[in-house]
């Protein structure tokens, strides 16, 4: 079997999650990673779209997601991405979610917060 590997790099969404008030209320900006190990099938001598993970779709989903419902913490977040792509394709054999923070409310200076979530088919 045949893997290949496909990345989407720093998605930036505007979103409300996390445990204060304030980031309910006013919301911030949240980037997101996704690294996906795919099974080639026929997609590498083929060249079809259908035989492979559209990333354009992956995309719309990972939005869909983190705009959606509102989570307190961005490691529920990062799952609910991670699950939501091994069960929207089983072509998808691992994937790698990555979600940073950069406004998080914290006493100190640093670029982001980071959270990574693995999860296998």
């Amino acid at each position: 079997m045949t893997i290949f590997q496909v990345t989407l790099k720093n998605c930036a969404f505007y979103a409300h999650h996390g445990v204060f008030e304030q980031e309910k209320a006013l919301g911030q900006r949240f980037f997101v990673d996704v690294v996906m190990d795919v099974e080639a099938g026929d997609a590498l001598v083929s060249d079809d779209i259908e035989q492979t993970v559209h990333y354009g779709l992956v995309y719309e989903l990972v939005e869909k997601i983190m705009t959606g419902s509102r989570r307190n913490l961005i490691e529920t977040l990062a799952n609910d991405v991670a699950l939501g792509l091994t069960a929207w394709s089983p072509m998808i054999r691992r994937v790698e979610v990555a979600i940073r923070k950069p406004s998080a409310p914290i006493a100190g200076i640093l670029d982001y917060v980071e959270v990574r979530v693995e999860h296998r088919n």
